[in-house]
């Protein structure tokens, strides 16, 4: 497991311990959809596998034990506390087929091809996915595998309806935008990988969303994660970021309201085999 020096981030999102904090909640609510969407997906044991955007590692960690001693894992991050944690979680696992490493997707060449590349919530960040798109089918054996989970915003929503998250709406769109990102590219991955020359390409729509539970303070927790940028871009003081973040904790903690992810769009198809 390695790690190297860690680059600069359009990335809205706070990052280090407090991110991979937010991140390991995010896995756990994303576990069922993300776990099902591996085995319609085809995941067997031998694969090589190369993780982009791995944040707290928990993606990368379910490939090592589905690919088995035979197989083998790479995941890679901007962040290098979170890959650093990352490491030190699969070593305690005694996982000796998942490595860890500060790479950044837009300017480094991950080495081998890979029979599967997986990214999750990574192009809504990206100024250029579609070039990332063009990467990864360069970096796949052909007829290898891809798949990719992003969210699409304008199918965020909460029930009854509430002025503090409408605000956090606004908010979280305006400074991903700002950034060179796309809060809203789910539909458009299907496009995506056909554009690039994909085939066989499958999707499948997930939303978590409950009454009670974790699931419902991802919201609140991503505004506090936000917030740096969200002042840095003036769009907001921390005053009202802290008066909204209240909010959304005392709506979430309603059982009769109904809150949870962004709408999340599953994309994954194969590299040509010939060609």
């Amino acid at each position: 497991m390695s790690t190297s020096p860690q680059t600069e981030t359009p990335y809205v999102i706070r990052g280090g311990i407090e991110g991979r904090q937010r991140l390991k909640l995010l896995s756990r609510i994303m576990h069922a959809s993300t776990t099902s969407l591996l085995d319609r997906a085809g995941i067997t044991t031998g694969m090589k596998c190369f993780d982009i955007g791995c944040g707290s590692g928990d993606v990368s960690i379910e490939l090592a034990a589905r690919v088995g001693p035979n197989g083998h894992v790479i995941g890679v991050d901007i962040d290098a506390t979170k890959v650093e944690l990352a490491c030190a979680e699969a070593a305690q696992l005694n996982l000796e087929n998942v490595e860890f490493r500060v790479l950044d997707i837009c300017k480094d060449d991950p080495g081998m091809p890979f029979d599967l590349v997986y990214a999750r919530f990574l192009l809504t960040h990206l100024r250029d996915p579609a070039g990332v798109v063009g990467a990864v089918k360069r970096m796949l054996k052909p007829g290898g595998l891809v798949i990719f989970e992003d969210i699409d915003f304008s199918g965020h929503f909460v029930y009854p309806k509430s002025a503090a998250f409408n605000r956090y709406h606004d908010l979280y769109c305006t400074v991903v935008r700002r950034r060179g990102g796309n809060p809203n590219i789910g539909p458009q991955l299907p496009l995506l990988l056909r554009q690039k020359g994909f085939a066989d390409i499958k999707v499948m729509i997930v939303q978590p969303m409950e009454l009670t539970g974790e699931v419902k303070l991802i919201t609140p927790l991503t505004l506090e994660n936000i917030a740096d940028a969200v002042i840095k871009e003036e769009l907001a003081t921390r005053e009202e970021i802290a008066a909204l973040v209240q909010e959304l904790y005392d709506y979430a903690a309603n059982p009769e309201t109904l809150a949870g992810l962004p709408r999340v769009v599953q994309a994954w198809a194969r590299a040509p085999r010939f060609g």
